[in-house]
């Protein structure tokens, strides 16, 4: 398995190198999160109260704890203790709403989807970044469909409506709305909005909510968002070859979606936007970045990203060719492995 591990990091670096334009001038670097106790990042969301910070949380088997990370330097500043709530048991996502509140969901099933509810816990986002313990609020989800496995939470910028988008299962995976306003005294039922033919460990809104991209171990695919549903699938994005790949969010100018893993020492990756991926409010800003590219829309290859799967290749250099082909066999094992480790 190591032999595999050091492939798949070495057909990373040929594939960013061959076919992975130049990242452009205000695009954020990536960074590693170098905190000993995150070794299992799972959620990560860009602060609104603070430029730079991302907020991200084991997996599971941690406990009621939410790290603040500084995307500078990979530092954690601040670890959030979750007061009032009971012992999470498969924390997958985490998402800022335009509440100030941070949302996180304790939502994933290592069962396969059998237990008959689970949970989403709320805290307000501290205005200084310390250690501390906050009371959260807690609610109890179901799905009117029956139990579901999921492993991404997005809080609408706008509405503040709560999202819920399960893997695939019985014929397909699927996004789930929450009622208006969540609940703490009943149950929340989420309900079936669209299917979501992807195979989702997690996903995230555009700031401005125009824009919401699905993410998977091997793919990422961004669709517009209109009245309440994703509308218009705009195709592939690209995507960082990773570990285990795990986690999505835009950052706040909405130009950039930056990709986690899990592991120790686990990275955050940019992959800039271009075109129809990009939020209407970002269309036009800067040095014109969000003009079509000729890719029709598909366009976006940022830092060590990989190119859109509608890429025919057809033009591209034999070597490329099997650089992919290596990349992709590596990144399927250790995905396999982790799916099997997840049911």
């Amino acid at each position: 398995m190591r032999s595999l591990l050091c492939a798949a990091g070495a057909a990373g670096i040929l594939w960013a190198a061959a076919v992975g334009p130049a990242a452009a001038a205000d695009e954020p670097d990536g960074f590693t999160i170098g905190d000993s106790r995150i070794t299992e990042s799972s959620g990560l969301a860009a602060s609104r109260a603070h430029p730079g910070i991302y907020w991200t949380h084991n997996d599971s088997d941690d406990g009621p704890y939410v790290y603040a990370v500084d995307g500078r330097t990979g530092r954690t500043v601040a670890r959030i203790t979750l007061r009032g709530i009971g012992t999470p048991r498969d924390v997958e996502a985490v998402s800022v709403g335009p509440d100030g509140n941070v949302y996180v969901g304790d939502i994933g099933d290592n069962l396969g989807g059998t237990w008959d509810h689970v949970w989403i816990y709320r805290f307000p986002e501290p205005k200084r970044l310390r250690d501390a313990t906050v009371t959260a609020a807690q609610f109890t989800v179901k799905y009117a469909d029956g139990p579901r496995d999921a492993e991404a939470l997005m809080v609408h910028p706008r509405t503040g409506r709560v999202y819920i988008a399960s893997k695939k299962q019985d014929g397909g995976g699927a996004l789930y709305e929450g009622p208006r306003r969540l609940t703490a005294t009943g149950t929340n039922t989420f309900r079936k909005v669209a299917p979501i033919d992807l195979w989702v460990t997690d996903g995230a809104f555009s700031p401005d909510g125009t824009r919401l991209v699905m993410r998977s171990y091997f793919g990422a695919r961004m669709y517009h968002w209109r009245d309440g549903r994703p509308k218009d699938d705009i195709g592939s994005v690209g995507v960082p070859i990773q570990q285990q790949g795990e986690s999505v969010t835009f950052t706040p100018d909405g130009r950039t979606l930056m990709y986690g893993s899990e592991g120790g020492d686990s990275e955050v990756q940019p992959v800039g936007l271009s075109g129809e991926q990009l939020p209407d409010s970002a269309k036009g800003a800067g040095t014109g970045e969000g003009a079509d590219d000729g890719r029709g829309g598909n366009g976006g290859a940022g830092k060590g990203s990989s190119p859109d799967s509608g890429t025919s290749g057809a033009d591209e250099p034999g070597v490329v060719k099997g650089v992919l082909v290596l990349g992709l066999a590596a990144v399927v094992v250790l995905g396999a492995r982790r799916m099997l480790r997840k049911r």
